[in-house]
């Protein structure tokens, strides 16, 4: 093609054979394969589309549609020739609909030996505390209502009787966590007032938590008595003063002093305490109500034995040692407690039906000891005889042998669990596990791909092996555990 140009001939004709040619070639499948993408509405009318749209949010449908059409785009432009066809790209788009479709909360399987794992969600809630949870939640309740009188109620009133009678306790009332029931505690009593505490007791529980924190927050003044290991009811008596709120003992149950120590014990403190009118609290924490020396657990006090030394408050935990959902239970005299129900926090920290209905089946339960340690899971993985540990071990590790023969190295290894969430530090519970030994791949792949698999399986890596340990495996886990192991490998 030339042009004539202030009366020049000018050649504009392009060099098509060695410089936009192959661009344009290149260029033109690119487009073409570009446009046999289907779209979001096609994939939508398509068969595949009614059933996702039947089984799924249409919001995650779209989404997924989209991400793998995008996916398929990206390939294209990078060269690659993929099948377009909805037929094809189906099974992505369903993969990815089931990705975007899944729970983040899933259970999984707890082969760490940790019991009250707090990273795994604490206490395993008993079948009577689920069955109740399903039947409140599933309807509308009294949660606020007196049947009796037609009239409008107290939540607390559900629940405050069984604790009263488990406890001897004259009142109680229940929050959203054990954090939680200090800080009310704090915030009633201690209000710009001193309370007085032992430094071997100032605490700190997970997530950087801390008791000097707490008491910030509550706005009340930490008076430190005593050093790390020695305390004496002197430091407590030359610290009471005009300003004192509050005499407060924190159990120390994520870690222990030994050696040259002394502490005051509950009853002490509480004479103290009435001698200078001032309440004394005890922050339990792990919140047990069965003796466990019986079952050869010792160093754990009970809420009932501290009560009747004489504290006037008691704080503890719903998730940990009593084997119910998260809650913070305060119990104690009666006037004390009603000043609590007053403070305008409470709404703030009140629990919800489903933990009010979790928590009263757990109470229940400890109506009978014997049917509360067999059937509440914490309780019973705490106090389980090895003999019947090391029975479901085998039955992880007989199918396992067969399995992963050439894979791996396997063996019933004796080995100690621990009871977790802050509870028992001291004590060490005798087990059994099943100990795995990759041959093919390091361990550390191995405990990715449990971590990874479905459900995820969680375990402890302990010289070079992968420990199961069978304390805290459930026997309705071990066929899905060994087809984890077993897929794995494969």
């Amino acid at each position: 093609m030339r042009r004539r140009w202030r009366g020049l001939r000018v050649d504009i004709t392009p060099n098509l054979d060695h410089t936009l040619l192959p661009m344009l070639e290149k260029q033109m499948p690119i487009q073409e394969k570009l446009s046999q993408l289907p779209s979001v509405d096609e994939c939508l009318k398509s068969s595949h589309g009614q059933n996702w749209l039947e089984s799924w949010y249409r919001k995650t449908v779209i989404r997924s549609i989209r991400e793998v059409i995008d996916s398929r785009r990206k390939e294209i432009l990078n060269g690659a020739t993929p099948d377009l066809s909805i037929d094809t790209i189906a099974g992505d788009i369903e993969k990815a609909i089931r990705k975007h479709s899944a729970y983040k909360l899933r259970p999984l399987i707890n082969a760490t030996g940790v019991v009250i794992h707090t990273n795994l969600g604490r206490s395993i809630l008993s079948d009577r505390a689920i069955e109740n949870v399903t039947a409140t939640a599933g309807s509308y309740s009294n949660l606020e209502y007196e049947i009796p009188k037609g009239k409008r109620g107290k939540r607390y009133s559900h629940i405050k009787d069984i604790i009263k009678e488990l406890t001897g306790a004259e009142d109680a009332i229940v929050v959203n966590n054990n954090a939680a029931a200090v800080l009310i505690c704090l915030d009633t009593f201690a209000k710009g007032k001193e309370v007085i505490v032992s430094r071997g007791e100032l605490v700190e529980i997970g997530g950087s938590f801390r008791v000097p924190d707490v008491m910030k927050s509550g706005g009340a003044i930490l008076r430190e008595v005593g050093t790390t290991n020695k305390t004496h009811l002197s430091d407590y008596e030359n610290a009471v003063c005009g300003s004192t709120g509050l005499l407060l003992k924190v159990h120390q149950s994520n870690y222990k002093v030994i050696g040259f120590t002394e502490d005051i014990p509950v009853e002490r403190l509480a004479k103290l305490g009435r001698e200078f009118k001032i309440p004394v609290m005890d922050d339990l924490g792990s919140g047990c109500l069965i003796n466990l020396e019986k079952f050869g657990i010792y160093g754990e006090p009970t809420v009932q034995e501290v009560i009747r030394q004489g504290a006037d408050i008691v704080t503890f935990s719903g998730d940990k040692l009593l084997g119910g959902p998260q809650a913070g239970i305060i119990v104690g005299k009666e006037k004390l407690i009603q000043k609590i129900q007053k403070n305008p926090m409470l709404r703030a920290m009140r629990i919800d039906k489903m933990t009010f209905a979790a928590l009263e089946a757990t109470f229940m339960q400890y109506l009978d000891e014997e049917k509360a340690v067999r059937n509440i899971p914490t309780l019973r993985m705490l106090t389980e005889p090895q003999e019947v540990i090391r029975k479901r071990a085998k039955r992880i590790l007989t199918p396992l042998n067969k399995a992963v023969a050439g894979h791996a190295a396997l063996e019933l290894l004796a080995d100690q669990s621990r009871a977790g969430g802050g509870s028992l530090p001291e004590t060490g519970f005798p087990t059994y596990a099943v100990s795995v030994k990759p041959l093919n791949i390091s361990v550390n792949a191995l405990e990715k791909k449990l971590r990874l698999g479905n459900p995820p399986v969680i375990a402890r890596i302990k010289e070079d092996v992968l420990l199961i340990d069978a304390r805290t495996v459930q026997d309705r886990e071990i066929k899905e555990l060994v087809n984890c192991v077993i897929s794995a490998f494969s």
